[in-house]
């Protein structure tokens, strides 16, 4: 069985104050995007995952499936690696997702949404995304989702940074001072992510909370109409009315890192 574990950006992320349980509360509004590993799950005798030597939590998730069913993970995994690695593009909780639904799909009896849902949230909020189909508007710690149908008119330019490297996502939340006007921002994105008709609505979205880059404004500067850094970063994105406008921008900024062109994925 084959599965393709999509990358992610998020159009907009709200950080807010720290919940009782120690991890931050925000609203991000999250889109798939072409790009995608690979997965490919085959019986076997032993649990084993090839193809991407820094793996942990396909793994995990396939272990955690074993156990919720009372089987024995018995699988063969080979990952294909399209994603960037930790380029705040969600490749790890993607691919987690991927090997959630590929192992469940291999069980005899296999477990229920809400089963699935827990597994994915104990692995990582944004884990719980992948599962599910569309644009998610989402709150609390990330994993709590609402499907929204935002606009899929325009294309995508994706930059990751030359040199650029991410610290833990879990540092830069520590870092994070920022939550004075959290739910000013968290509604504005609530509510344009209910009334959006046309990509270019998507430029009044606020700025994200987490990481910034003096790159977005070379990105306007070649025909974006929005530009932001996605998740913790440091990849960022450009919309683009056309993948023509976004191919030219990738032509001319090639020099600042590795790009791609692409379209939003459902």
């Amino acid at each position: 069985m084959k599965a393709l574990a999509h990358a992610k950006i998020n159009l907009a992320l709200a950080v807010g104050p720290i919940r009782p349980d120690g991890l931050h509360e925000v609203t991000t509004l999250m889109q798939r995007l072409e790009l995608a590993d690979v997965l490919e799950l085959d019986d076997a005798e032993t649990l084993t995952v090839e193809g991407f030597a820094e793996d942990t939590l396909v793994r995990r998730a396939l272990e955690s499936v074993a156990e919720a069913a009372g089987a024995e993970a018995r699988w063969r995994v080979r990952l294909e690696k399209r994603i960037p690695v930790a380029a705040g593009l969600g490749g790890g909780s993607s691919d987690a997702a991927a090997a959630l639904r590929l192992a469940n799909g291999a069980l005899g009896g296999p477990l229920d949404a809400s089963e699935l849902h827990r597994l994915a949230r104990a692995l990582g909020a944004d884990v719980a995304f992948f599962l599910a189909e569309g644009p998610q508007l989402a709150t609390g710690e990330g994993s709590v989702l609402e499907p929204v149908a935002l606009p899929q008119d325009y294309a995508v330019l994706l930059l990751l940074p030359h040199g650029a490297v991410k610290a833990s996502t879990g540092e830069i939340y520590s870092d994070f001072d920022g939550a004075e006007g959290f739910a000013d921002r968290a509604e504005c994105i609530r509510a344009l992510a209910g009334s959006a008709r046309t990509g270019r609505d998507l430029a009044e979205l606020p700025s994200n909370d987490l990481a910034r880059s003096p790159l977005a404004a070379e990105l306007l500067a070649h025909g974006a109409f929005r530009s932001d850094v996605s998740g913790a970063g440091p990849t960022l994105y450009g919309l683009f009315d056309t993948a023509a406008e976004a191919e030219r921008a990738a032509a001319a900024l090639g020099h600042l890192g590795a790009s791609w062109s692409l379209a939003p994925a459902w």
